[in-house]
């Protein structure tokens, strides 16, 4: 598939350009004697910019609604990852990077984009998803789960899925009878996003896992991390990293890794801004949720299309582990994001957006829209769900 410089635009080219006599002018600017920001003062202005975010997007009700405008970078780096995967319809794999097409706002099953967050982030690590989806015209909406960002529940008290995905099932169990929205659930936040396909199917569009634990029946979501960390047995035995809420003698409670594991795990692609947020936001992240071994059904879970989002330069979960998720319960997509660390959200906000946007415009089969007329593919072309974009 080619370095991700490959295929950069001769725009983008103009602009990498651009950065670097800024950057040349920013050296000269020092030389001549401009003050430098110490770290504390850089850790003051990360800060009160992070104040600035929540107060300006976080609503009374703890969801994410309003807008910022945010760059976001071109990563450098893209790890192999294997092709051989194999879902349902046997769809080719869309890469990222290509121009996005127009969306037709009118062809939307649903404009409304529910982002669930991972384990230790919130509805504050979406910011740059928001304002990118709220300018194409749809309707994004991010939740704190329980325990996350500001909502103020003791991670150790939480002692199931349920429990950590309570905001998420009562946002879908308000919404009225005839609408829908698209689930995007983000690492272990796949999780509550499979809890709800179970629970309310009918007020889901379309499910998105973005490098997400997209778990079987009678899988828990730690499961899918276990062959990077080790089998969970050990993993409770030996981790540094465990948090006992209810004494040494009870079991663990929580889990909350030091800043250097959480750089080299999550954000190895990452702009240092966004760290810089993250460092400050992250809480800990309640155990017994990603132990607990999930019940799905083909009824429930398995009537709602599901699409899987791969990251090819993930340090938390491997593409080589993604690919082992989409062979052992197929998809009905798959589209990979080159370069891409295990939060593409900070590190390659544009290129997932066009993943989104490309996600939103496939069309239910007709067997979902009795309503209305099916368009008939022509023999010898590809259905949207069929189309991949191209580097």
């Amino acid at each position: 598939m080619g370095n991700a410089f490959a295929c950069m635009p001769r725009k983008e080219h103009r602009g990498a350009a651009a950065v670097s006599r800024s950057k040349r002018m920013g050296s000269a600017r020092s030389a001549r004697g401009a003050p430098k920001l110490t770290p504390a003062e850089e850790e003051l202005l990360h800060r009160q910019a992070l104040a600035m975010a929540i107060h300006q997007h976080l609503d009374a009700g703890g969801s994410m609604s309003r807008r910022i405008d945010a760059g976001a970078s071109m990563s450098r780096r893209m790890a192999p990852g294997s092709t051989s995967s194999r879902r349902r319809g046997d769809l080719p794999e869309s890469v990222t990077n290509a121009k996005a097409a127009q969306i037709v706002l009118e062809n939307l099953e649903t404009k409304k984009i529910v982002l669930v967050h991972g384990e230790g982030f919130g509805a504050w690590c979406w910011y740059k998803t928001i304002s990118h989806l709220e300018e194409a015209g749809l309707d994004p909406v991010a939740l704190d789960l329980t325990g996350s960002g500001i909502d103020h529940t003791d991670t150790n008290s939480i002692a199931t899925l349920a429990d950590y995905s309570k905001p998420l099932l009562d946002y879908l169990d308000k919404l009225p009878e005839n609408e829908k929205v698209i689930l995007v659930g983000h690492s272990c936040g796949g999780a509550s996003v499979s809890y709800a396909l179970e629970h309310y199917p009918k007020k889901i569009s379309k499910a998105v896992f973005l490098s997400a634990t997209m778990v079987k029946d009678g899988q828990r979501p730690f499961d899918v991390f276990s062959e990077e960390l080790r089998s969970a047995d050990v993993f409770l035995q030996e981790s540094q990293f465990l948090i006992y809420g209810n004494g040494k003698d009870k079991a663990p409670t929580g889990l909350m890794f030091d800043k250097q594991q959480i750089k080299g795990l999550y954000f190895n692609q990452t702009p240092s801004k966004d760290m810089a947020l993250a460092a400050v936001s992250m809480r800990p992240i309640p155990l017994a949720p990603i132990m607990e071994k999930l019940s799905l059904t083909a009824e429930n879970y398995g009537s709602v299309r599901r699409y899987f989002i791969q990251t090819l330069d993930d340090h938390m979960l491997s593409p080589d582990a993604q690919e082992k998720l989409v062979r052992e319960n197929p998809p009905d997509g798959i589209f990979k994001i080159k370069g891409g660390d295990h939060c593409p959200f900070f590190s390659k906000s544009q290129s997932l957006n066009k993943i989104l946007l490309e996600i939103a415009q496939i069309q239910a089969p007709a067997s979902l829209l009795p309503s209305k007329a099916s368009a008939e593919v022509p023999p010898g072309k590809a259905s949207p769900e069929e189309i991949a974009t191209k580097s």
